[in-house]
């Protein structure tokens, strides 16, 4: 099963020299890991491909949807790094591909003449990882380009869809835009112009994929609420728990009610303290540590146990301590960890293994203290809305920058926290996603009660944000978001971040600035494109963007 070939991965920012990982992913992430996920995309799409054609039938399989939501997921940057737990993905999907394929031709119905389709007597035979040619195998650059840029946009929204899946909400029409578009890049005669559409449709199934998410998660935990968290620790041995599953949050916290251990945030879970429904446990105490990056450092003092729900996970360094502490749970995985299976049929998943080991642990030690503000998700913002109406009107706020996405290890992501300082005061951050993390404990101050940093949330809660220039928009009585005192100076660094791009750029939204660096997937001529109609471009020095975006 090993694979000695290079791989090619270009699908996170810090992609080898800008341009594609092809020794080892800088992430941490090996070639016959590499090998899998091409192997599994493979897979995937040939369900895709069936299961559409089973959706205009009105068959489609609810099952197959799963399938390939969680194998978009489990590819994701950060998420997965276990091979035997690859393979299972590979094998499940090849058995349900034939599965599938064998009902379509039970049935009477006909299914694309494609390799995508191919039968394997059994999975193994599908699993050549010498021969997985991967994303390399569209040999036109900017087909390629669009095509990966709508399979990354696919792994978002999977993600956004997974999550909200386990919270009983479901949508056919988000799994039927995923599986479409995974669908059409199997296609080997697209036109640059049908990749471009394909793309902008993958951005519409953001926003429904987003919506759909937030729907469950203020419904089932409540409106987000503007709450001070203490960064500070406690006294208790304490879990970790990172990632994005709300859902996880709920089960680890109802099984250690008085269990003598304490339950703290990390990185993009940090949003689940402003969650009215959570807290009502006393045991839930602040957030711990910064940006997933920082992980690797930062878990060495809390002495206690962690879990991941989603991605964000990072290999350890050598001489770690920590990892016979790390439990993971749904798609991710890392060798050397514990992983714990999913509960089943709406039955919580069982972490008492997790928390016994917890409770023989030391207390946290702290590596800072005070407090962060957060909760500015639209339905607050919202609320503070005539106020924030009358200080632009006033000309106290100049303009709101949404600096929202991902945080990342490159020292040019300084440039984040540097414009945030160089920012004028009459300026107000709106954020979400861990791209916070390099300036919410800055001392930034506020305008008349208005926080300069307005923390909306996860990085799905990019759709707060759109609801809030829409609700801006409305009440300015303007033609466009484009025309509101509104600039958009994004940072990404993996799949999640392109589906927020990809759902800006589906609403008309330009002269969007992102960075540190622009995806390597952006050739030439599809960047062209995407200036001509969107303006989109990179981020320059703080004073060049400070004049461009602010004084402008």
């Amino acid at each position: 099963m090993e694979n000695s070939n290079k791989m090619f991965c270009y699908q996170c920012q810090e992609t080898a020299h800008g341009t594609g990982c092809v020794l080892q992913g800088v992430c941490g992430k090996k070639p016959e890991t590499s090998a899998r996920m091409d192997l599994l995309l493979y897979c995937v799409r040939g369900i895709s491909l069936i299961n559409r054609v089973m959706r205009e039938k009105g068959k489609p399989s609810r099952e197959a949807s799963h399938f390939v939501i969680d194998a978009l997921f489990t590819t994701i940057t950060n998420a997965n790094f276990d091979n035997p737990s690859l393979d299972d993905y590979i094998r499940r999907g090849f058995e349900l591909k034939n599965i599938l394929a064998g009902t379509a031709k039970k049935e009477g119905i006909g299914l694309p003449d494609l390799p995508e389709v191919e039968f394997y007597a059994k999975p193994e035979d599908a699993m050549d990882l010498e021969n997985v040619t991967g994303v390399l195998a569209e040999p036109d650059e900017d087909i390629r380009g669009l095509k990966q840029l709508a399979i990354y946009g696919c792994k978002g929204m999977a993600a956004y869809a997974r999550h909200a899946a386990n919270l009983g909400y479901e949508d056919d029409e988000v799994y039927a835009i995923i599986e479409d578009a995974m669908a059409e890049t199997a296609a080997p005669d697209m036109s640059v112009d049908a990749c471009y559409n394909l793309v902008i449709g993958v951005g519409d199934g953001g926003i429904k994929a987003m919506a759909l998410l937030d729907k469950a998660n203020t419904e089932k935990y409540g409106t987000p609420e503007i709450t001070k968290v203490n960064i500070g620790v406690r006294n208790r041995p304490g879990i970790l728990i990172s990632g994005h599953d709300l859902k996880d949050l709920e089960d680890l916290l109802e099984q250690t009610k008085d269990k003598g251990v304490d339950v703290y945030t990390h990185s993009e879970m940090l949003p689940g303290q402003y969650y009215p429904f959570f807290k009502k446990y006393p045991h839930f105490a602040g957030n711990y540590g910064n940006a997933w990056w920082k992980q690797t450092t930062e878990f060495e003092t809390f002495n206690g146990v962690f879990l991941f729900t989603s991605n964000c996970i990072v290999p350890p360094r050598p001489k770690t301590t920590y990892m016979d502490r790390v439990y993971t749970t749904g798609v991710v995985g890392m060798p050397g960890t514990k992983h714990i299976e999913p509960g089943k049929d709406g039955k919580p998943t069982d972490f008492s293994g997790l928390i016994a080991h917890a409770q023989k642990c030391p207390p946290p030690t702290e590596i800072e203290h005070g407090e962060i503000i957060g909760g500015f998700a639209h339905h607050q913002v919202i609320e503070l809305a005539p106020k924030i109406i009358e200080l632009i009107k006033e000309g106290k706020i100049r303009k709101f920058v949404v600096m929202a996405g991902c945080d990342g290890r490159m020292p040019s992501r300084d440039y984040y926290t540097r414009f945030a300082e160089a920012l004028p005061k009459d300026c107000v951050i709106l954020t979400a996603g861990c791209a916070k993390y390099r300036y919410n404990k800055l001392p930034l101050g506020d305008i008349e009660g208005v926080p300069r940093v307005l923390d909306a949330g996860q990085c799905n809660d990019s759709y707060s944000l759109v609801r809030i220039a829409l609700a801006l928009k409305d009440a300015f009585n303007l033609p466009s978001v484009n025309d509101l005192p509104l600039v958009f100076n994004i940072a990404w660094y993996e799949q999640k971040a392109v589906i927020v791009l990809l759902a800006l750029l589906s609403l008309g939204i330009k002269n969007i600035h992102t960075g540190p660096t622009l995806p390597a997937f952006f050739t030439p001529d599809v960047l062209k494109v995407l200036k001509e109609k969107f303006g989109i471009s990179t981020i320059d020095t703080v004073e060049h963007d400070i004049e461009t975006l602010i004084n402008n």
